[in-house]
């Protein structure tokens, strides 16, 4: 089991989910999409989102000492930009 928080428009959105946790980036931007076109994160939907909406986007990933995995979906950042 695995948390995937999207983070999109100012909202962020935890979604339990059943995947397999070493998708690839692709794929983690994919299920994002279709989530928030059909209304699965609670709060972000848009039903017209582009498919490549978060290709730009970061993809990190944080296992926890129960064996859980945590995957982040988030837009990039300046902070330490060189």
């Amino acid at each position: 089991m695995a948390i995937l928080n999207v983070t999109y428009n100012g909202l962020s959105v935890d979604y339990p989910v059943e995947i397999d946790a070493r998708l690839s980036d692709a794929d983690v931007r994919r299920i994002a999409v279709e989530l928030v076109r059909s209304g699965g994160l609670r709060g972000l939907v848009i039903a017209n989102l582009q498919e490549n909406a978060f290709d730009n986007f970061v993809v990190d990933r944080f296992g926890n000492p129960h064996g859980g995995e945590r995957i982040y979906l988030r837009p990039k950042v300046p902070f330490g930009a060189g």
